[in-house]
This record gives C-alpha cells, sequence and structure tokens, in this order.
C-alpha cells in the first residue's frame, strides 16, 4: 500500500524497485514493481513504517512545477504529485506492434490513460517502461500491451521464429545434388521448341530477338588531346540474355531455392518471441530425448526422396515444389518420433492453436516463392515448373540417415551454413546388440 507522500520544500525522487513477476498472460512478462523514496539533498527526512511497508512524508505543498530528468527514465517528483512504473519485458520483433503505424497504437494508449511508454534503446534491452500516476493506469496500460503482442503473435504479420528440424544438410553427397539440381536450371533454361511451355507466338518472338541481336564485337575509338586510345568489347552472348529472358518469364530466379546448406525436414513451426521461451524450448527438447529414441525403438532410420511434387496448386503455376519422404521399411516410426515432439511442445504451450491441431506431412522443399527477394507485381505469386517437372520429376535423391533433431532459428545460420542450432538431441546411428 503506497501512502499519499508530502513534501516541505523539498525535491523527493520516487524510484522503482522492481521484482521479476509472471504474469497469468504468458505473452508478457511484467515486473511488478514495489516502491521507496529516497531523499534528494537537502530533503526533509522521510519516515517508513516497516511494518505496513507505507511510506509517509510530510510536507507543505510546493509551487514549483515537475521537471523530467531526461537523464534517467525514472522522473523526479515534486508538488506531492505520485508516479508509478511497470517495466514489461517484450522481444524486439513485438515492438513495432506496440508504436503502430507512425506511433498511433502508442500515442492512442498515452492519451486514454495518461501514461507514457518508454521503449528500449537497443535490441540486446527487452523491457518496455511504462510511467503513470496511478497504479490503475499503468496497470491497464500494460494489459493494453499484452492485448495486442497476444493478437499479434497469432496473426500472421508476426512470423516463425523457430522451427523443430530434422536436418539433411549434414549429408555431403546430398548437398551436391542439390547444387546441381540448382545449376541445371538456372544454366540451362528450357527449350524454346517445349510446347508445353511458350506459345507460337513468344517462340517467333525469341526468333525474331536472336537475329537482331547476334553475337559482335563492337570497336571504339576514343581520342583526347594526349592520346588515342582503342577499345574491344564482346557484347553478351544473345542465348544467354535469351536464356535468362525465359527464366524470367517462368517466374524462376535463384533466390527462390532454398540453399542447399539449409536443407531439413520441418517437423513444428514455433513462434519464440522472449528468452524465456526459447529457454523453455529448449528445455523441452531435451526432456523429451528418451522418448523419442523410444519411439523409433532405439534404431537408426533412414528416409529416402524421390521424385517431385507441388504444395497445392500445379507445375503451371507452382508455389512450393518438394521431394516427397519416404521411411525405409515402412514402419511409421519416424513419424511417431514426431508426434512425441509435437505433443510435448503443445502440453507446453509453445504451440499455435491453429497449429497444434495439423496432420505432420514430412516433405523436403526445393522451391518457395515465400523466398523470393524480388517480389513480382502479380498477387499470387508463382512459377511455371513444367519444364523442371518434366527433367526431374522422377528423380532419385538418395536414401538418408536421420541423425539429430533440432532447434533450429529462422534468419540467423552457423559456421555450417545451417539454421542457427538453440539446442539438439542425437537419434540412434546404429543398431543396439542385447
Amino acid at each position: 500500500m503506497i501512502a499519499r507522500s508530502s513534501f516541505s520544500r523539498v525535491d523527493c525522487l520516487l524510484k522503482l524497485v522492481c521484482a521479476p513477476t509472471v504474469l497469468s498472460n504468458p505473452l508478457c512478462r511484467l515486473q511488478v514493481p514495489t516502491f521507496q523514496v529516497e531523499n534528494a539533498p537537502g530533503s526533509c527526512g522521510c519516515e517508513t513504517d516497516s511494518k505496513s511497508n507505507e511510506v509517509r512524508c510530510q510536507k507543505e505543498v510546493m509551487e514549483e512545477t515537475l521537471q523530467e530528468s531526461s537523464s534517467n527514465k525514472y522522473a523526479e517528483f515534486a508538488c506531492g504529485v505520485e508516479k508509478y512504473s511497470i517495466s514489461v519485458e517484450v522481444d524486439s520483433s513485438l515492438i513495432h506492434f506496440i508504436k503502430g503505424k507512425g506511433g498511433s497504437v502508442q500515442t492512442q494508449i498515452e492519451g486514454e490513460l495518461a501514461v507514457k511508454i518508454i521503449f528500449p534503446s537497443s535490441k540486446e534491452d527487452n523491457c518496455i517502461v511504462i510511467e503513470g500516476n496511478s497504479v490503475e493506469s499503468v496497470t491497464k496500460a500494460s494489459e493494453k500491451i499484452a492485448t495486442i503482442v497476444e493478437e499479434a503473435v497469432k496473426s500472421p504479420r508476426l512470423d516463425y521464429s523457430h522451427f523443430i528440424s530434422l536436418p539433411l544438410a549434414i549429408h555431403p553427397e546430398l548437398v551436391e545434388k542439390l547444387n546441381h539440381f540448382q545449376n541445371s536450371i538456372l544454366g540451362d533454361a528450357p527449350s524454346s521448341q517445349d510446347d508445353n511451355l511458350e506459345s507460337a507466338a513468344d517462340k517467333e518472338e525469341d526468333e525474331e530477338k536472336q537475329s537482331e541481336s547476334p553475337s559482335v564485337a563492337v570497336n571504339l575509338e576514343v581520342q583526347d588531346e594526349k592520346e588515342h586510345k582503342r577499345v574491344k568489347t564482346d557484347t553478351v552472348d544473345s542465348k544467354s540474355n535469351v536464356q535468362t529472358s525465359i527464366l524470367s518469364d517462368l517466374g524462376i530466379d535463384r533466390s527462390i531455392f532454398i540453399k542447399p546448406r539449409t536443407f531439413h525436414l520441418t517437423v513444428l513451426m514455433l513462434k519464440l518471441w522472449n528468452k524465456d521461451r526459447v529457454a523453455a524450448a529448449t528445455e523441452v527438447l531435451q526432456g523429451i530425448s528418451s522418448k523419442v529414441k523410444d519411439a523409433l525403438d532405439n534404431r537408426p532410420v533412414v528416409i529416402g526422396l524421390k521424385g517431385l511434387t507441388c504444395m497445392r496448386g500445379s507445375p503451371a503455376k507452382a508455389r512450393v515444389v518438394y521431394a516427397p519422404v519416404t521411411e525405409i521399411g515402412g514402419e511409421g516410426r519416424l513419424l511417431r518420433a514426431c508426434q512425441v515432439m509435437i505433443d510435448a511442445y503443445v502440453e507446453a504451450g509453445l504451440v499455435l492453436e491453429k497449429d497444434a491441431h495439423q496432420t505432420l506431412k514430412l516433405h523436403a522443399t526445393l522451391m518457395n516463392v515465400r523466398h523470393r527477394k524480388r517480389k513480382r507485381t502479380r498477387r499470387h505469386d508463382s512459377f511455371d515448373a513444367r519444364h523442371i517437372f518434366k527433367v526431374h520429376g522422377s528423380k532419385d535423391w538418395g536414401e538418408y540417415l536421420i541423425r539429430e533433431v533440432h532447434l533450429s532459428q529462422r534468419f540467423k545460420f552457423d559456421e555450417s551454413g545451417y539454421y542457427h542450432c538453440c539446442a539438439s538431441i542425437p537419434l540412434p546411428e546404429n543398431m543396439q546388440t542385447e
């Protein structure tokens, strides 16, 4: 309980002493404050009742105005004005949701509740400070922020930050095959005679371009006062230009290919927006290691990759192309082990409700338009993969041992080129003998 404070021609500094306490809402961590009054130089004495935890300070009301200190996040107060602060832990990826476009959301909260929201000055600091003249105002502001975070996490506007992965890029021979696959497509454009890809008009247009742009050498003569220079420049072969143009027309460029050194199978997508949730996810994975191995009967599991498939849509308007996965032996042990992982994360409250009930379909993504660096003007981005299916549709990618399970962080990579590993558990590599 905080008693009203009075001053006797003094300035008193009201500071916040925070004890971390987890809110019932798991989306934010709220630092619940206790308060103490410290005497500024030249101030009157303050009496503190330790039993009731109340602060009483006698004073005469001063005519001076309250001036905010620019060197401290916490303000200095005079004239009997009380101020309260609450610290809310929010990951940097969620800050822009609380600010809103042009600061609109922040301004609305501050105006409605007469509070001030102070954002961290660096990405390493995840604490937002809310200041106000009453416990009620700062508490309501923190609740509004918790609601904003909750809605942001559920919305597609906040991307997934982590995922449970089964790394395949640990197999050098598979990485080599993926590199060859990409280079064969980007280096060898489909023939202009392929009726499935181009119309007759397109063929004639390409032929006209080739006749108008033959391979030539151009001599340029440049003269100035001091010397004569002759420069010989060879134009780029027109065939390469036509090839690049065809790929562009098909919606194919290097950016939509999955980087071979990140090749993997995805078990579960996660939104872990603060360190606590990452730590919790790490603990879950490490805690289920024995259960996962039991689901595999403590035996190695090998998968095979063969052919190509579109995820929704058709090869003519593909968005995602992947290699189907089969478990060698067909016992279903890998799917059972994956389900153990999913159930554990759902039970821990780390999975979004919409993801908790989805049926797992293991697949190895090869191409995805979501990775395109330069967004196309079309509303629904896609690419024409018909020639790719014609050439590589029955490709046998090989059989590979699943050696590890990773808690991987998106958009961050380790030295190997694979996604940053926050935690991992090993899987059986050898048959156990009794």
